[in-house]
């Protein structure tokens, strides 16, 4: 019933770029008691979907959150088993959001690590990598998407692609590390 409520509000919100007043949510929820909705309010308050500061109600994180029903498995069928918990994407991909930015993937150099052409990869800014990392660098001023290497023999640092029809990328003069990736975001279609 409550999740019907906060649907409804959801979709107000989607439509309006804010929060149904009371007497909306009298229209909204098909109901004629103030009362019924100061009740509705308080259960989304006490479930931390919504927050009252001096008298204005206001989304929280968890008011566009998804739910999180569980796990599935991948390979054979199991029964499902429903726990439902609430999530946001921002909160499970990124880490640090004051020190992270998205960028768009050009290219196919990274297909064998699951990185497409179109992809969105979540970037944290970072100046050191460990060896193995999926970094942002600027190699010799160009700026690319590569996993960070080493050479032992050569003792210097190296970027390689995941996709074997690139070599290896040396630098001739700088190699610098800007970022790490964090995640990867995907449309289907």
């Amino acid at each position: 019933m409550i999740e019907d409520r906060l649907s409804s509000i959801k979709k107000f919100f989607r439509r309006n770029r804010r929060l149904p007043s009371y007497s909306e949510m009298l229209k909204l929820f098909n109901i004629s008691s103030k009362n019924a909705v100061f009740k509705i309010i308080n259960k989304l308050i006490d479930l931390g979907f919504i927050e009252k500061d001096s008298k204005k109600l206001s989304p929280t994180k968890k008011f566009f959150a998804l739910p999180l029903l569980g796990v599935i498995k991948a390979g054979f069928p199991i029964l499902a088993e429903e726990n439902k918990d609430y999530l946001t994407i921002d909160d499970y991909l990124i880490e640090n959001p004051q020190t992270s930015f998205l960028l768009k993937v050009s290219g196919d150099s990274m297909t064998g690590v699951g990185i497409f052409e179109g992809d969105i990869v979540i970037i944290e800014r970072k100046k050191e990598a460990n060896i193995g990392t999926i970094v942002l660098a600027q190699i010799d001023n160009e700026w690319t998407l590569k996993i960070l290497k080493t050479d032992r023999k050569k003792h210097i640092n190296y970027l390689e692609a995941a996709n074997p029809k690139y070599p290896p990328f040396y630098p001739i003069n700088d190699l610098q590390i800007y970022g790490i990736v964090r995640g990867v975001i995907r449309k289907i279609n």
